[in-house]
């Protein structure tokens, strides 16, 4: 995410029109040496070994959190008491309370908040939110997000970060669930209730190498102990939404074949939308107002002038990539922060991504439909 953010910085002003200029001034990581490396590659003016003296400069006006999850809380809010504009990584936070005390700090220091949840900004997605704001699909019946990885399948991966309660709060019903619920409440809308089962498919895997990262073990050997995996290895959860569609999430790390596999449906009284990451420069569009002999699904390639954000880049027709859609986060970023507005998602989003999330754990706990209010 490091990489991601960086490149978007620098690269934004080079294509779009913005109003202020990035300067990258300064980065902190674990790790002097690779954080050194980092700066010196990207750019970056300093290297501060603790990030709290980076959110204490003067010279910073914006925070850029990339860290793990468990980090997000205690930086976010030491930034917002510094007055600085927040740029955070999802899931938002460990809890819904975390998340709604980073938010309502947030907006008590006035500063602008961001929770980079980028997929909003894949332009085909933008654009399937624009057909459903015209009525194009009309009133919508349901919604089925799937994300699958299959990265930790082999037994002897270690156990990171990320396959640890304390700092990641939950697995792939976190990690991967949190973007498709975003997505959900973005394109459909507010969820009321769930139901929801998870399952840790390997309980207790070797302790990583010294440098382990989301998708490395380290240099060192593998270790000869082994600690317990706290967190699902995958998550289905049923819902339903307050203007009653019907809903299903699946998130699993165990989808072998699968390495990111982003995908949802949403079906409707006039049409039908389908869109898949791994091809993520085209939507899938059906509409019931074309006669009923060539009715069907036609894929749209979202990649011409007229379509979201897509006047900036390559000639017409020409596709772009993952990283664009952090540049189109920055850039819509910076302009909420010129206007002294708002910009979504943000960490009030964050906190209601998390209450769902958190109403699936508790329902997989105790077998039975939770309502999102309840948590």
């Amino acid at each position: 995410m490091g990489k991601a953010h960086s490149n978007a910085w620098l690269v934004a002003p080079r294509f779009f029109d913005v109003p202020y200029t990035p300067v990258l001034k300064a980065v902190s990581a674990q790790d002097p040496d690779a954080t050194k490396a980092f700066a010196e590659n990207w750019g970056y003016e300093t290297v501060e070994s603790d990030w709290r003296k980076l959110v204490e400069r003067p010279d910073i006006d914006v925070i850029a959190i990339c860290s793990p999850t468990s980090s997000h809380y205690e930086i976010a809010m030491a930034a917002a008491a510094a007055g600085k504009h927040i740029f955070c990584e999802k899931p938002c936070a460990i809890t819904s309370a975390q998340a709604k005390e980073m938010a309502e700090a947030a907006d008590k220091a006035g500063v602008v908040h961001y929770l980079n949840h980028n997929y909003r900004r894949v332009p085909a997605i933008t654009f399937a939110k624009q057909l459903i704001d015209e009525g194009k699909i009309g009133e919508i019946y349901h919604w089925r997000g799937t994300y699958l990885q299959d990265w930790i399948m082999d037994p002897n991966f270690p156990l990171t970060w990320q396959l640890k309660k304390e700092t990641a709060g939950a697995g792939p019903h976190y990690d991967l669930n949190s973007h498709s619920v975003d997505l959900a409440r973005y394109l459909v809308g507010e969820i009321e209730s769930v139901s929801a089962m998870t399952k840790t498919f390997i309980k207790n895997r070797p302790l990583p190498g010294t440098d382990a990262t989301a998708f490395k073990s380290g240099t060192s050997e593998a270790s000869v102990n082994v600690g317990e995996v706290t967190v699902d290895d995958a998550s289905f959860m049923l819902a339903s939404f307050e203007n009653g569609t019907l809903g299903a999430f699946e998130a699993s790390r165990f989808a072998g074949g699968r390495k990111n596999y982003n995908y949802f449906e949403i079906y409707g009284s006039k049409g039908s939308i389908t869109f898949d990451l791994e091809r993520m420069n085209e939507l899938d569009y059906c509409t019931f107002d074309d006669p009923e002999d060539v009715q069907g699904f036609r894929t749209i390639p979202v990649s011409l002038g007229s379509h979201p954000y897509m006047a900036n880049w390559w000639a017409p027709a020409h596709i772009i990539g993952y990283g664009n859609t952090f540049v189109h986060a920055v850039i819509d970023f910076m302009k909420a922060v010129d206007a002294g507005g708002t910009i979504a998602p943000n960490l009030w989003d964050g906190y209601r991504i998390m209450q769902v999330l958190e109403a699936g754990l508790l329902s997989s706990k105790e077998g039975r439909t939770v309502k999102v209010s309840e948590v």
